[in-house]
This record gives structure tokens, C-alpha cells and sequence, in this order.
């Protein structure tokens, strides 16, 4: 386990230059747009105007901050997202738009390359403690909001608002513990050829 803070996260500019993205993690370290298998990112929106297009990756938006944003995915029909939507998936290479709801917002992007490896992502609320396991090749807890801890093995780490938690490896238990009221994703990276099951959940308390 290796606890990211915010502080650490990389600043780099989007791939059509219309913003700035704080990327929590990629695969492999130091990929471009073009050489990534996966990336999770940070990224405020300050105004409407369309998304990068990324041919060949499968996207996964969740907004954290702000009053949400509606998204025109291709011709389909917009679909509002806001802090408490459930994580919304699309084609990267599919045109698409973004229109604020009522000022800037700050979104999680997950991306994942087709044909290498496949995400999911999962948003959780608790106000105790939760275990988790996971099969992923690659897995990564992100602190929405709250302060909790982190415990895998022998290892244990806090988490803070805007924090992040990586695993390398599949994990058979994860325990996660707060003393207040925390909002956290749990993002999963699997081979593409390998089926990604789900990670296992358990709401109880417990030390």
C-alpha cells in the first residue's frame, strides 16, 4: 500500500489545453495520452466547452465538488451529473460536451485503455468502518471527503480529503475506518482478458 496526498499529485495541462488535471496515478509511470493503460485524474471545469477526445479508452467521470454539470455524450441524450451521482462511463473517443450547472465543478476521471485493461469504480458512503478485497492487478481508494484509515497487512496510512491510497497487487483485506461521516471511490484496474470481478464489501464494524 502506498498513500498518496494531494500535495504530490503531477499538474499537467488537458489534451486539448482548455484546463489544468492533477493526476493521482498512471500506467505505466510517466505514460502520455497516447501510451497510458490507465490513469485516475482530478480536473476543474471552470466553464462549458467540449472534453478531450481519447480514441481507443473507456472513461469513467465522478463529480466531487460543485453544484454538477450536464454531459453530451455523442447524440445520445445529456445526463446531469452532480456530487452524488453514481459514476457515469463513456467512450473517450465519443465528442462530448460539458455544460456547468451553476459554476465551476471539480470531477474523478478514470480511464482505462480497450483491449489492455478494464476499471471499475464504486463510490461509498460509511461512518464506521468497511472492509474490501480485491483481485485487481491495480487498485486505488480515494478520499472524497472525511479523514479515515487505511489498513492493509501489516501496513496502515491516513487519509484525508483529496488523498489517495494505491495498491499494486490484488489484496485480500483492506480496512478502511473512520470516526466520522466519509465519502470515498474504490477504483480497480483489471487485464482485459482476465473478467473483472467486483470487490467484495462488508459494511460491519468491527476492529
Amino acid at each position: 500500500m502506498r498513500i498518496l496526498h494531494s500535495s504530490s499529485y503531477r499538474h499537467m495541462p488537458w489534451k486539448n489545453g482548455g484546463g489544468v488535471t492533477r493526476e493521482i496515478a498512471a500506467s505505466p509511470i510517466g505514460a502520455t495520452f497516447e501510451t497510458l493503460d490507465w490513469r485516475v485524474s482530478l480536473a476543474g471545469v471552470a466553464e462549458d466547452g467540449p472534453f478531450s477526445l481519447f480514441p481507443g479508452v473507456q472513461r469513467t467521470l465522478c463529480v466531487t465538488r460543485g453544484a454538477g454539470i450536464q454531459l453530451q455524450v455523442g447524440d445520445g441524450q445529456a445526463t446531469l451529473l452532480d456530487p452524488t451521482s453514481e459514476p457515469f462511463s463513456f467512450d473517450g473517443e465519443a465528442p462530448t460536451r460539458a455544460r456547468l450547472v451553476d459554476g465551476p465543478i471539480e470531477d474523478l476521471s478514470v480511464m482505462s485503455r480497450r483491449g489492455r485493461y478494464r476499471h471499475t469504480v464504486k463510490r461509498l458512503i460509511f461512518d464506521d468502518a468497511i472492509q474490501l478485497s480485491t483481485s485487481a492487478q491495480s487498485s486505488i481508494i480515494y478520499c472524497q471527503r472525511g479523514s479515515l484509515l487505511c489498513r492493509a497487512g501489516n501496513e496502515s496510512g491516513e487519509l484525508r480529503s483529496d488523498d489517495s491510497a494505491i495498491f499494486d497487487e490484488p489484496t485480500d483485506l483492506i480496512r478502511v475506518v473512520t470516526a466520522q461521516t466519509a465519502e470515498i471511490h474504490v477504483i480497480e484496474f483489471y487485464l482485459s482478458a482476465v473478467p473483472a470481478a467486483q470487490g467484495a464489501v462488508d459494511r460491519s464494524p468491527g476492529s
